[in-house]
């Protein structure tokens, strides 16, 4: 696999979503879960996706229940609970596995492309990867990092 864009993932409605369909947007993926302490970034998203979507932004979260088993819900559960608590309204996968075996072909590209400080695995919910719009990584954010803190990057990779 040669970019983002060669990758497809289940939306919380079941149908099948090609990344291929966001080529020449700024990507900004997350690992996320609904009872992790670091849920309340979901505000934070949807603040940045307020501001830079129409310029090409385009923030896509995939639920994952690998640490602590804090996503619990599935398909459109997930999706109530984003919009009921944090008026998420980007674009969020089903529930996915980012390290292991098992780990969706889009992490382990992703792990591949820029490793973090556990080296490939990710270390937690809320892990960010910013993707310019040639579909390459340009930069990988811990989970503690708070998505208002990454304006800068999106700006540069937005060229705005």
């Amino acid at each position: 696999m040669t970019s983002v864009y060669d990758f497809s993932a289940t939306d919380l409605t079941g149908q099948q979503v090609n990344l291929s369909s966001f080529k020449g947007k700024v990507l900004l993926i997350v690992n996320t879960a609904s009872q992790c302490g670091f849920t309340p970034q979901f505000a934070g998203l949807q603040v940045l996706h307020d501001r830079y979507h129409a310029q090409g932004l385009v923030i896509i979260g995939f639920a994952c229940n690998q640490f602590g088993n804090q996503e619990p819900n599935t398909g459109t559960a997930i999706g109530e609970f984003c919009q009921r608590h944090y008026g998420a309204q980007f674009l969020m996968m089903d529930q996915i596995k980012v390290n292991g075996d098992n780990a969706h072909p889009l992490f382990q590209w992703l792990k591949s492309q820029q490793g973090g400080v556990f080296g490939d695995a990710i270390k937690w919910n809320f892990t960010k990867f910013l993707i310019g719009r040639d579909g390459q990584v340009i930069k990988r954010y811990a989970p503690i990092t708070k998505p208002e803190s990454l304006t800068a990057d999106i700006e540069k990779a937005l060229k705005i």
